[in-house]
């Protein structure tokens, strides 16, 4: 046999590892909730695009939900527009919905249908607006007992995913910008992407719910370690929902909405880490948190079978 062919012989291998999981795979939807240090990073940027089009070539069918937190802000700043939070929302004015909905669906959803389709034409954007897909009414977050309004921030009524069931049957790969137009008033919403991505997983039947992030998992017993559940079930994660932080609320919640309305599994994982999603998707380690739906069988993570893959 020639040096050439064994040198040949580890990618092999890595290939009939991921196997287990392109079987379980196959098919499915994969809803992935694209941010953090992802979205700004040049080389992430790039490693994310190729590992959602390598999910489509392997017979997945992703879906892409994007927010847009620090280019919607360095924009408002151009505008002399300040960015200000509330119950960890950003406080839309109409002005700064403007801006919002110029941001993420003219640039930071025009760069990633831009970079997926460098290896083909796959991808297609659409906002909530389009086709209904999301629509939105105001949302009044509860502080120290009150009601308060932060303006264009809508919580989601309803999902209509015709369009992006459409787009799949095609075999494109849907980039959705999560912004959501109200039935009850006629103004437009921006809504959290961590809460669009969820509800759309949910209705879509997805395999999975994928929520990038910019730390490891969901820690133990942080800031006092660093060691990162692996899994937990529903039950177990809605424990622990009071004392997070509260940049991680959102995307937990998400998780435990979407295994609790048809998600096989929801998965926080490491965006810094470059081709991450693969990693989670296709090796026996994994690299995040899993969150399964309650009654789930225990099973260790490195098994392609039964509940937690």
């Amino acid at each position: 046999m020639s040096t050439r062919k064994h040198t040949a012989l580890p990618k092999a291998q890595i290939l009939i590892e991921a196997l287990p999981w392109l079987t379980r795979h196959h098919g499915k939807v994969v809803v992935i909730k694209f941010g953090g240090n992802a979205m700004v990073d040049e080389d992430l940027k790039a490693a994310f695009a190729q590992d959602v089009v390598f999910l489509r070539h392997a017979g997945l069918r992703p879906v892409v939900v994007h927010g847009g937190g620090p280019q919607i802000s360095a924009q408002l700043d151009r505008h002399g527009l300040v960015s200000e939070f509330k119950a960890g929302l950003r406080v839309t004015t109409p002005e700064a919905m403007d801006v919002v909905r110029m941001v993420l669906a003219g640039q930071v959803q025009r760069e990633l249908v831009g970079l997926l389709n460098q290896h083909g034409p796959l991808a297609v954007g659409l906002t909530g607006e389009d086709a209904h897909t999301i629509t939105a009414r105001k949302h009044r977050p509860e502080i120290d007992g009150e009601l308060v309004d932060i303006g264009r921030v809508g919580e989601i009524t309803e999902i209509d995913s015709g369009a992006i069931e459409a787009l799949l049957a095609d075999g494109r790969i849907p980039v959705v910008s999560s912004i959501a137009r109200s039935a009850d008033d006629g103004h437009v919403y921006n809504v959290n992407a961590d809460t669009a991505a969820a509800a759309l997983a949910a209705a879509l039947g997805a395999e999975t719910l994928m929520v990038l992030t910019d730390v490891e998992g969901l820690y133990e017993d942080w800031p006092k370690s660093d060691e990162v559940i692996s899994r937990l079930t529903a039950r177990e994660l809605e424990k622990l929902l009071p004392d997070l932080a509260s940049g991680m609320v959102p995307k937990m919640q998400g998780c435990l909405y979407a295994v609790r309305n048809g998600v096989h599994t929801a998965r926080v994982i490491d965006g810094r880490v470059p081709h991450s999603i693969l990693l989670e998707i296709f090796t026996d380690e994994g690299i995040g948190t899993m969150v399964v739906p309650d009654g789930t069988a225990p099973s260790p993570r490195n098994s392609a079978e039964g509940g937690a893959r």
